[in-house]
């Protein structure tokens, strides 16, 4: 019986790896659906809050975008913050862009995102709106990437970051997390059709969120992305990803600084969807290897199965990250299996408490 128990925990856990995987595979790019309405207007709403070390590239990458109508607004909420001498910068620098920037902070929520955001949801003309955070390096056909995604019923096109750029092994374990787990899970998902929503790109169906409350509706939740994906399923329409990644460079981290970040967004996935997040703690190598190493132990299986299982299960996820172009070095190889072994704390202290604090504000707790 327990031999029968063990083969099970190790043959399922290793098959949903595997199957994830396949799932996530990169695939080709979507071409605009036949039930899609023609190309509409669409407002790229981009909120800052300080200067990061690439803001300067990716705030810029706002600018040239190949799609035919669309502004771009840019949201700060004082006239103080360093982004906006940029900000104003780039706007001189591309007279030929439909490009503002709109000052005010409007607090509907502890969420400083949405506080920022309010303005440029109000002052948009698009059919569609593209909120995109400020450290997404968009690619010139980034809004027509996510116009060809939508089909009729589509409220909400989303996408994860892929990170990139990593000037370190704590930014190697940033992307690690980001990519080949998170990024993976949900490319997963949507192709099952059961797409989840990510903050760092919401292009949503205008009429849609207002119908559903608009801004002051994402406030419902811990986080925005997870108030999303309730709302669009909650009207009846799908969350769709696109079908590849938008980068996000790393750049050089410190190891509170992951942990940290990786917490709060445990935190928010525990609060947003308890079930799923509950099930958490069987992602990773570590059920399946303790099952193959009872079994190797109770002479089932042979001892060179353990090494076999490991070239296997982190074989196909460097194959994954190198066929999606996200880093694959040796070091982020050591990074996927220091972040591996963290998984199993990172859930247990999760449980801990339920909030967390967020460019100074305190949300959740």
């Amino acid at each position: 019986m327990l031999v029968a128990v063990l083969a099970t925990v190790f043959t399922v856990t290793l098959a949903v790896h595997l199957l994830s995987t396949a799932l996530a595979w990169p695939r080709a790019a979507r071409e605009r659906g036949p039930d899609a309405p023609a190309r509409p207007p669409v407002s790229l709403v981009r909120p800052v809050c300080g200067l990061d070390v690439f803001d300067a590239e990716t705030l810029a990458s706002s600018f040239g975008q190949d799609y035919p109508d669309h502004e771009i607004l840019f949201c700060a909420a004082s006239a103080n913050d360093p982004a906006v001498a940029l900000l104003e910068k780039l706007i001189a620098d591309h007279p030929e862009a439909q490009a503002r920037i709109l000052i005010g902070d409007d607090r509907i929520s502890a969420n400083p995102k949405l506080n920022n955001l309010v303005k440029g949801f109000a002052a948009a003309r698009g059919d569609w709106v593209a909120m995109t955070d400020a450290n997404l390096l968009l690619t010139p056909d980034y809004l027509s990437r996510l116009d060809a995604t939508r089909r009729a019923d589509t409220g909400l096109v989303s996408s994860p970051p892929a990170g990139i750029r990593p000037g370190n092994f704590w930014g190697a374990l940033e992307c690690a997390f980001l990519n080949s787990n998170q990024a993976r899970w949900q490319l997963a998902a949507d192709a099952l059709g059961i797409g989840f929503a990510h903050g760092k790109t919401l292009f949503w169906n205008r009429d849609l969120l207002s119908a559903g409350g608009g801004l002051e509706a994402l406030a419902r939740d811990l986080a925005e992305d997870v108030a999303s994906t309730k709302l669009v399923r909650g009207q009846g329409k799908k969350v769709r990803l696109a079908r590849t990644l938008f980068g996000q460079p790393i750049g050089k981290r410190d190891f509170d600084e992951v942990w940290g970040r990786q917490l709060r967004w445990s935190r928010i996935r525990r609060a947003g969807f308890p079930a799923i997040f509950g099930l958490e703690i069987l992602q990773g190598p570590l059920p399946p290897l303790l099952a193959l190493a009872a079994l190797v132990g109770h002479g089932t299986v042979p001892g060179p199965a353990l090494a076999a299982f490991a070239v296997l299960w982190y074989g196909v996820e460097l194959a994954l990250a190198r066929a999606h172009g996200w880093p694959a070095a040796p070091r982020d190889i050591a990074a996927m299996l220091l972040r591996d072994a963290l998984l199993p704390a990172l859930w247990i202290v999760t449980w801990r408490r339920r909030g967390f604090t967020w460019r100074g504000s305190v949300v959740g707790a």
